[in-house]
């Protein structure tokens, strides 16, 4: 297990160097700006590298383990897909409608693959629903230093208590990957994820819940607490910004976590978050042999408080930018 979680940080830290440098040489830089979150020049596209470790893990588990091939299999093509349009995409932009068609077949290849798998189509429907929404919230909620890296890795984490087995192996490799690529975005950003990167995470989070689910129904509600935080940030943000009439697609620093670190910097805020969803790991690992009910009650008491921290931010944002105008 040891040898398994280092390879995989090597992986990682060792195709986040090559992605700088092919970076740097090709100028794929984030420049500051009114819709970024930092103030230097920085290169792109480091999250390639997590997913090249994933889909190692891909393939030597589905050599290790061929009773779970075929998902293995559709796991690993929607990953490719995601991470992909999301690599064009940091290269040169492409129109959010055809990244999003991408990821809907993405999320309906692995959709199937769990359909074949569990036989069950509400199974199925959860994959493709989940992978949809977590490729575009960890896409979303890439803004500052460290942030959706950390983020990832607790999940992980989560999910490797959770599953054990060949799926578990595949979150711990997940995680080691997060852990190799954090050095060089936190506490100061020498890379970003770019959109194949942050992409690929959340379609991997996505697949490895599915699974979990799969093998106990109360897995995907316990799993919902860990990912509470950038749940009710993106989804919050995205619905003002949706009934403010604004382009909700386009990129923008509208969601709480970035008018956090507006006042206080990246570092304190991915810590504070990191702080929470360990929190909320630490319950779910805690409490997941209690009845689902506990789990429902958790849930909603979670989200609860996190929304109104969300309101909270977003109230001293407001009272900020009256007190300038005026």
């Amino acid at each position: 297990m040891v040898f398994w979680l280092l390879l995989h940080f090597l992986v990682a830290a060792a195709g986040t160097l090559l992605a700088r440098r092919y970076a740097l040489e090709r100028d794929l830089l984030d420049h500051p700006g009114d819709r970024r979150s930092h103030d230097v020049a920085t290169p792109r596209g480091g999250g390639i590298a997590i997913v090249v470790a994933v889909l190692v893990a891909v393939v030597a588990l589905a050599m290790r383990d061929p009773s779970q091939r075929w998902l293995l299999g559709g796991f690993g093509a929607g990953l490719l897909m995601v991470a992909t349009v999301g690599m064009l995409d940091d290269h040169r932009p492409l129109p959010a409608s055809l990244r999003l068609a991408v990821h809907a077949v993405a999320g309906l290849v692995l959709a199937v693959s769990v359909q074949m798998a569990s036989g069950n189509p509400w199974l199925a429907v959860l994959a493709l629903v989940s992978a949809i929404a977590l490729t575009n919230v960890w896409n979303f909620m890439d803004g500052i230093n460290g942030l959706a890296a950390s983020q990832a890795l607790l999940v992980a984490l989560a999910l490797a208590c959770v599953l054990g087995g060949t799926w578990g192996l595949l979150a711990g490799a997940l995680a080691a990957a997060c852990a190799g690529f954090l050095p060089f975005n936190f506490p100061r950003a020498r890379i970003f994820l770019g959109d194949g990167g942050s992409g690929g995470i959340g379609f991997c989070l996505a697949g490895l819940g599915t699974v979990a689910a799969m093998a106990d129904d109360a897995a995907a509600l316990w799993l919902l607490l860990p990912l509470s935080a950038f749940l009710v940030d993106a989804s919050l943000t995205l619905l003002l910004r949706m009934v403010q009439r604004e382009r909700w697609w386009e990129a923008h620093t509208r969601h709480a976590y970035q008018a956090w670190a507006r006042a206080t910097g990246h570092t304190r805020v991915t810590l504070a978050y990191a702080s929470w969803t360990a929190t909320t790991v630490a319950v779910m690992i805690v409490l997941r042999a209690t009845p689902v009910s506990l789990a429902l009650v958790a849930c909603v008491v979670t989200y609860l408080v996190a929304s109104v921290a969300w309101w909270r931010l977003e109230r001293m944002e407001s009272h900020v930018k009256t007190i300038g105008d005026k």
